[in-house]
């Protein structure tokens, strides 16, 4: 019998450990996104003005890193159907789209600052844009760390290894969408 980890074979709670170690990160990045965007709500109404400076942001194309991310949510369910299945290879396939998804967010925003900046609308331009750069900032940040770590996890995948940390990084990837769900509404469609 082979080495298997403790985190996909012990529970206290009914609940795997690595199940549980994951609901305690989300938890604290609740905590860390919940209070910036209680912050901005505040702020946004105490400052109507501010509704001047976020019809600058580009809907569209935060439209379209919405329709990017949900989709790619959708392959992170379908690769945790395949783990689920034990079929290693196909999670893999799925959380390379998932990764797609990802980097495609990103071209998408990368263009969307490019602009932004262009036109003058930096970090320092007000506070409005101080909190959409944060809050945005910080998402993509998270964007990057889910698909490097679903790069690593689809290579194990792919060689039938712990099928188990599919679910996983698919439950972070799906609080990274919510998160967008959130930030969308409040900065680009509230004007």
């Amino acid at each position: 019998m082979g080495f298997r980890p403790i985190a996909n074979t012990r529970s206290a709670t009914g609940v795997t450990t690595g199940k549980l170690a994951i609901w305690w990160l989300l938890s604290s990045e609740i905590v860390i996104f919940g209070g910036l965007l209680g912050a901005y709500v505040m702020h946004r109404i105490g400052h109507p003005e501010w509704a001047n400076q976020s019809v600058h942001t580009n809907t569209m194309l935060g439209t379209l890193n919405t329709f990017i991310l949900l989709s790619s949510s959708l392959s992170a369910v379908l690769a945790h159907r395949e783990a689920e299945l034990k079929n290693g290879p196909g999670a893999a396939k799925f959380l390379g789209l998932t990764i797609l998804g990802a980097i495609g967010f990103l071209v998408v925003k990368s263009f969307e600052w490019s602009n932004e900046i262009a036109h003058g609308y930096t970090i320092t331009a007000s506070t409005f844009w101080s909190f959409y750069y944060t809050a945005a900032g910080i998402h993509g940040l998270h964007v990057i760390i889910g698909a490097c770590i679903m790069g690593f996890i689809a290579y194990q995948a792919n060689k039938g290894e712990d099928l188990h940390r599919v679910e996983l990084v698919g439950l972070y990837w799906h609080f990274v969408d919510i998160v967008w769900i959130f930030l969308f509404p409040l900065l680009y469609i509230a004007k």
